[in-house]
């Protein structure tokens, strides 16, 4: 009885065009990072300056988008193509501080900022260094 209920209760998605949204957005998303970063090296910059003023660019873009609720939009059509690591890690960041912005700067913004994306600076951290290790031991 419960399974039948929760059969009925849970929404049906189609994997397939799920997949394709995400290819598509991600796919986008990327793209738009290929042309900025053609862009900036037009301008007569080398890769590695024009790869920075890309992802700033991504990352403010992104913060916009999020303040402006648009980003949320495109990740409920796209799902995981709007995880895209620079965009959605912008993001995760901004969502919390925008939410918790109402409870004040340090109790607020302060405390929630990081509250999906510490997870992932922590142990980002944590197996750079784990791994700077075991390069360092091997490299003896």
């Amino acid at each position: 009885m419960y399974n039948k209920y929760v059969e009925n209760m849970t929404p049906k998605s189609n994997g397939w065009l799920n997949c394709l949204k995400a290819f598509i957005v991600g796919g986008a998303i990327c793209l738009i990072g290929e042309i900025l970063n053609h862009v900036y090296m037009s301008f007569g910059n080398d890769k590695e300056l024009a790869g920075m003023f890309t992802t700033l660019t991504l990352v403010v873009v992104s913060v916009i988008l999020t303040g402006f609720n648009i980003y949320q939009k495109l990740g409920q059509f796209a799902g995981a193509g709007s995880i895209v690591p620079i965009t959605g890690f912008a993001n995760s960041v901004v969502s919390p501080a925008i939410e918790y912005q109402a409870e004040g700067d340090v109790f607020g913004v302060g405390c929630k900022i990081f509250t999906i994306s510490g997870p992932v600076i922590l142990y980002g951290i944590f197996s750079s260094f784990l791994l700077g290790v075991i390069y360092w031991i091997m490299s003896m």
